[in-house]
């Protein structure tokens, strides 16, 4: 999955709920429920993410939603193999990236 979000030091729970096309309640939910999430919070009590957040949120997504992985089975998996899980998402991420760039290639060909 690509993610489109701009390079900032913080978002906002509407910028990740969009860019994941969730809603923010989904995103509230996981923050309550991994603890790899942990946003920042301003005087007003308003999230906001960390780009370290957005990956892990790719991550979470990935073992959930495209995965098929039940929450339980999603914390499980992160606490039995943090840094496998991580490295495998990230080559995969990457791959994704170059699999996207090269498909607009071929079309403005």
């Amino acid at each position: 999955m690509h993610i489109e979000l701009p390079e900032k030091r913080y978002y906002k729970i509407g910028e990740v709920a969009k860019a994941f096309n969730v809603n923010t309640s989904l995103i509230r939910f996981w923050e309550k429920e991994f603890d790899i999430i942990k946003p920042k919070k301003n005087a007003k009590g308003n999230r906001l993410f960390t780009p370290e957040d957005i990956k892990n949120f790719k991550l979470i997504f990935n073992l959930v939603k495209e995965r098929g992985f039940t929450l339980d089975g999603a914390k499980q998996k992160l606490k039995k193999n943090p840094e496998g899980v991580f490295n495998n998402h990230e080559i995969i991420s990457k791959l994704e990236a170059v699999k996207a760039e090269l498909i607009k290639i071929k079309n403005q060909l």
